[in-house]
C-alpha cells in the first residue's frame, strides 16, 4: 500500500526516506519529513537554495546529481518530489521495482493563464511550526495558485497546497544565496496580471523586520488588490517558546524590539543606543548575531549593567530549537561558543533571568 502523504499513523521517527528531486516541489516534503524525526536524503539535479540552507546533518543528506536506483538502496520509504509528473512517475516506478513504499507523487501542472485581475495574499507563517501558522494563512495556502515562499517560512505547510500549485523558492541566505527585493515584486506582480492567486508566505509576521510593506506597495502599483493575514512575530514567539516571558509584573512595564543588521557606529544605524540602554525595559534584538558583541559592548559603554540577564534563542519553533543563558557582559562569547547561527533572538532585561520552567 502507498500512502498518500505523510499522516499522523504514519510513523516516521528514525526511518530512513528518500526525496526524489530537490527544487522548490520537494521543500514541503523534505520539512515535514524533518519535522516527523526522519533520515532524510535528498537527490537531484538541482538542490532548492532553502533545502541547501537547511544543511547536511546526520538527518538530512543531500547529494547533487540525477537519481540512481542505487540510491534506493536501504530506504525504507520514497518521495517523488521532482514537481514533474513523468520524473515522480520514473521515481515511483523504481520504488515499485525494489518493492518500497512511496508516496503516491502529486500531478504537477502549470496554472493556467486566466482572464481577469488576480491578487496577492501577504501572509505571514509565524516563527516555523506549521502549529503556529494561523487557520486564516492555513486556507489562504490551500487554495493558492501560486506560493512564493521564504525559507523562514513553515515549509511543512506547502503539502497543504493544491497539487497544481506552483511553488517559488525567494531564499534570502545571509551571505549566501540571495534572491532580490525587486524581482520577488517582480514574481508576484507577474502572476497576479495573469489572473493567478498569489500568495506570499513568509517568517513570522510580514511587516516586522519583513519587506511585505514593500511588497504590497509593488501590488498596488500595479492595480492588484491585496489582502493581509498577519502572522505570529518571531519576536515574540521566539522568547515565549525558550521560557521567556517579555514582560512580567514588578521586572519590567514594557518591551522594545530592535533589528540589530546594522551595528552601533554605522552609518546606516538609526537607533538611539545610549537610550535603549536606559529604558529599563526588556530588549528584543533581531538580525543581531554577527553583531552581538558591538551591542552588547555599546549598551555597557552607556550604562546597562554588565550583570543584566541575557538569553539567546536560535530557530525558535523548530525541532533544533536552541538557546544558551547569561549576562550581557558575556552573552555575545557563550552565543557564539554555543555554535548558534541564524535566525537567532537575543533578550536582554531582568524577565530573561527567570526560570518559568522550574530547572
Amino acid at each position: 500500500m502507498e500512502p498518500k502523504g505523510f499522516a499522523p499513523e504514519l510513523e516516521l521517527t528514525g526511518r530512513a526516506v528518500l526525496v526524489c528531486g530537490g527544487g522548490s516541489a520537494a521543500l514541503g516534503p523534505v520539512r515535514a519529513l524533518l519535522d516527523a524525526g526522519a533520515q532524510v536524503t535528498v537527490v537531484g539535479a538541482k538542490i532548492a537554495t532553502t533545502i541547501a540552507e537547511l544543511g547536511s546533518t546526520g538527518a538530512l543528506q543531500l547529494h547533487q546529481r540525477p537519481l540512481d536506483p542505487g540510491d534506493l538502496h536501504g530506504m525504507t520509504l520514497i518521495v517523488p518530489a521532482h514537481g514533474d509528473a513523468d520524473d515522480d512517475q520514473q521515481a515511483l516506478a523504481l520504488a515499485r521495482a525494489a518493492g518500497l513504499p512511496a508516496v503516491v507523487p502529486r500531478p504537477v501542472e502549470s496554472p493556467a493563464a486566466r482572464t481577469g485581475m488576480g491578487s496577492m495574499i501577504l501572509v505571514g507563517g509565524g516563527p516555523g511550526d506549521p502549529g503556529l501558522l494561523t487557520l486564516a494563512g492555513q486556507q489562504a495556502i490551500r487554495r493558492a495558485d501560486v506560493i512564493v515562499c521564504d525559507r523562514l517560512a513553515p515549509l511543512s505547510a506547502l503539502d497543504q497546497a493544491r497539487p497544481d500549485a506552483v511553488i517559488i523558492d525567494v531564499a534570502k541566505v545571509p551571505r549566501g544565496a540571495y534572491t532580490s527585493q525587486e524581482r520577488i515584486n517582480e514574481i508576484l506582480v507577474e502572476h497576479a496580471l495573469a489572473g493567478r492567486t498569489v500568495v506570499r508566505l513568509k517568517g513570522g509576521d510580514s511587516f516586522i523586520f519583513g519587506r511585505g510593506g514593500e511588497e504590497w506597495q509593488a501590488c498596488t502599483a500595479a492595480g492588484i488588490p491585496v489582502t493581509v493575514i498577519p502572522g505570529v512575530s518571531s519576536a515574540l514567539a521566539g522568547p515565549a517558546l525558550a521560557g521567556i516571558p517579555l514582560t512580567h509584573r514588578a521586572l519590567t512595564q514594557g518591551f522594545t524590539v530592535v533589528s540589530g543588521h546594522v551595528p552601533p557606529g554605522d552609518p546606516g544605524s538609526t537607533l538611539d543606543w545610549a537610550a535603549l540602554a536606559r529604558t529599563n525595559t526588556t530588549l528584543v534584538i533581531m538580525m543581531g548575531l554577527a553583531t552581538l558583541p558591538i551591542i552588547t559592548a555599546e549598551l555597557i559603554t552607556h550604562g546597562m549593567a554588565t550583570d543584566t540577564p541575557a538569553l539567546t534563542v536560535a530557530n525558535a519553533g523548530l525541532p533544533n530549537q536552541a538557546s544558551v543563558t547569561g549576562v550581557l557582559a558575556d552573552i555575545a562569547a557563550l552565543t557564539d561558543g554555543a555554535g548558534l547561527r541564524p535566525p537567532a533572538i537575543t533578550v536582554i532585561g531582568a524577565v530573561a533571568g527567570l526560570d518559568l520552567r522550574g530547572r
